[in-house]
């Protein structure tokens, strides 16, 4: 069996299985949010900024998947669907098996490549992802910022159906990257900035979120730059929309300047969680 490791550095989630369960248990999601929805959308920070969030989202997925679709991105649009070609990948748990059949499927309907690179998108929340789903199947792929994504949701709900499978998708994206860190001071920095960009970037993309509307997510995404992935996050729409799930519900929003609420970083990142 071929598993894929972790490439990223410990930092970024633990490595002990003890450990994640405390904190997964310290984040009392499941105590806060039924596990109801096919689709969610989560952040992809280091949990010390985003992981309480994001476990929200992922604690929010119907319990009785037996495949979890995770999208992430990082991609450009035109760039083609990447796939995690491994048997298995390695969690903090053991390993979750790569759900193949339904990934043959997809394959033939996407223009794709194999995903050789280091990424955090969908391997920062697959210990979240094992840990409220150890039996479940999984399927590592991430998804390009053009209208083609949401056409790839739209496939993944049919291979679901040809297959007879239940499937829940879970899509990866931060919003704004702003500050100096980032290169994007459009707004100077401070309170001022930090106000700006939760009530006019990312309160925007949310709001195309919402609403549904899949060409205002991509443009939101790219005018204002608030959304890494955005492909992920059409890919979970696309796939709402074939199984008429309805419009995504926020769950929360924040940003990583709430990790030391005393100061006003001069850059920071936006944070939400969604249903569908």
């Amino acid at each position: 069996m071929q598993i894929r490791e972790y490439s990223l550095t410990p930092g970024w989630f633990p490595r002990d299985p003890d450990e994640v369960t405390s904190i997964l248990k310290d984040f009392n999601t499941e105590k806060t949010d039924a596990r109801s929805s096919r689709a969610a959308i989560a952040p992809h920070a280091g949990w010390y900024y985003s992981g309480r969030i994001a476990a929200r989202a992922v604690s929010s997925l119907s319990a009785d998947a037996q495949t979890i679709v995770v999208i992430g991105g990082h991609l450009p649009g035109g760039s083609p669907a990447l796939f995690a070609m491994e048997d298995a990948v390695r969690t903090p748990f053991g390993h979750i098996n790569i759900d193949k059949d339904l990934r043959s499927i997809l394959m033939t309907d996407l223009i794709c490549e194999e995903d050789r690179y280091r990424d955090n998108t969908v391997e920062v929340l697959l210990p979240m992802v094992h840990y409220f789903f150890p039996k479940a199947n999984l399927l590592w792929l991430r998804l390009p910022a053009d209208m083609r994504s949401f056409d790839a949701g739209k496939s993944i709900s049919a291979a679901a159906a040809n297959l007879n499978r239940k499937v829940n998708v879970l899509a990866s994206t931060d919003l704004t990257h702003y500050g100096p860190n980032y290169g994007f001071t459009p707004y100077g920095i401070g309170q001022k900035a930090l106000k700006r960009v939760r009530e006019e970037n990312d309160a925007n993309f949310i709001k195309a979120v919402e609403s549904a509307k899949a060409d205002e997510v991509l443009l939101c995404a790219q005018r204002d730059n608030s959304a890494c992935s955005a492909g992920a996050v059409l890919g979970v729409l696309g796939f709402a929309d074939a199984e008429k799930l309805g419009k995504a519900q926020l769950i929360e929003y924040d940003t990583s300047a709430a990790a030391d609420p005393g100061k006003i970083p001069e850059s920071f990142v936006g944070y939400f969680a969604a249903k569908l």
